[in-house]
């Protein structure tokens, strides 16, 4: 029982903005649907503070920035990661899966794609009398397909488009909720700055989640943002010797996706007035909104992380990331190790134990793993 109440508990915040925007008015956190797709889905940069929009390129690129790929090391990238998800609260059957690789056509052009997937497990639902109705396994799911070129020595471009599939429920008392689909698209640039000496400056700015809102029901108001995203990163690397390098990585990120509406001293209808509004809000015009509603400084998350690698075979990382109070607080130092042999490689990191109640973070206490294959290196 008490396994299935945390499941249902994490089912709530899944639902995203149609379920929790009455809660985050008391609280003004932006709320999306989907929130999966924010979740680092590797563990290199899960061990660096989820940075990695000007990282060096892997098979995971895609994931942050994937116009770093026609830059990277090796003609062709293949990854697969997985995450326990609440595994401090013993919730086996819930998890957070991906599969992402990249190659490179030619010197200048690279395809790359990548498959997350989301289980909650096998949650039992109830009646108000405690007898058992359904059982029902939610799921998320997406795939993408990205193209990224090289625009000169030092910069590219890339695009993806990206299918989104959210399955929560079926029937929950009389509401019956269908599965909720979104189609959106990825604008990702990236600046190699680093010199032939491996030492120097890298750059990179994304534009992710452009897409339609997502709806659960056939009730055409009740849709809700996904998580468009603008972020900016920098990475600065060194290189002391042929056998010792490190990397210093920061990335700055806002949701595109607008403030909803504080009720404050409102009355319930002016407040529902405004709530419609903020429903109706066209998907491009949110865009440009959520940028001017006040709030830019604070709804900015910061994530720093560092990477040492000694003769390209072992790695140590380490990372913080920090949000404000009023946008989630969510806080948390993460740790992390690298292991490469020829074209394998595995990566581990590990989320310290951060919050407390309602505040703590899912993944406190969780290893993660992922498992790499390179080849043709250069």
């Amino acid at each position: 029982m008490k396994q299935t109440t945390l499941k249902l508990a994490a089912l709530v915040m899944l639902l995203g903005a149609s379920v929790t925007a009455t809660y985050a008015q008391s609280i003004n956190v932006v709320t999306t649907a989907v929130p999966f797709l924010r979740i680092s889905p590797d563990a290199r940069s899960g061990g660096m503070g989820d940075v990695g929009i000007a990282t060096a390129a892997d098979a995971n690129s895609g994931y942050w920035n994937l116009a770093k790929t026609p830059f990277a090391t090796n003609k062709l990238g293949i990854s697969a990661s997985y995450t326990p998800w609440l595994s401090d609260l013993k919730l086996n059957d819930v998890y957070y899966a991906s599969l992402a690789g990249y190659y490179q056509y030619d010197e200048t052009q690279s395809f790359s794609g990548s498959l997350r997937y989301f289980s909650l497990g096998d949650i039992q639902f109830t009646d108000a009398n405690g007898l058992a109705l359904q059982t029902y396994n939610p799921r998320e799911f997406s795939f993408d397909a990205g193209y990224s070129r090289k625009l000169s020595d030092k910069m590219a471009l890339g695009v993806a488009l990206r299918y989104i599939n959210s399955r929560l429920a079926n029937t929950v008392g009389t509401t019956t909720y269908k599965a909720g689909t979104s189609v959106a698209g990825d604008v990702h640039f990236f600046y190699k700055g680093t010199k032939a000496s491996g030492n120097g400056f890298d750059y990179g700015a994304t534009l992710s989640n452009l897409g339609s809102k997502i709806s659960y029901t056939n009730d055409s108001k009740q849709k809700d943002f996904i998580p468009a995203n603008l972020g900016a990163g920098i990475a600065y690397n060194k290189v002391f010797d042929a056998d010792n390098k490190i990397t210093f990585a920061l990335d700055l990120n806002k949701l595109l996706v607008p403030t909803p509406p504080v009720k404050g001293d409102l009355s319930d209808s002016a407040f529902n007035l405004k709530i419609n509004d903020y429903r109706s809000k066209g998907v491009v015009s949110s865009w440009f909104s959520s940028i001017a509603d006040g709030d830019d400084i604070k709804e900015i998350s910061i994530a720093a992380g560092a990477e040492y690698w000694y003769k390209n075979q072992f790695a140590l990382r380490a990372g913080y990331f920090s949000e404000s109070k009023q946008k989630g607080d969510r806080h948390f130092f993460t740790m992390g190790a690298g292991l490469k042999y020829n074209t394998y490689g595995l990566n581990f990191s590990y989320l310290l134990p951060a919050g407390t109640g309602v505040s703590r973070n899912p993944l406190s206490n969780t290893i993660r793993f992922s498992i790499l294959f390179d080849v043709n290196n250069k």
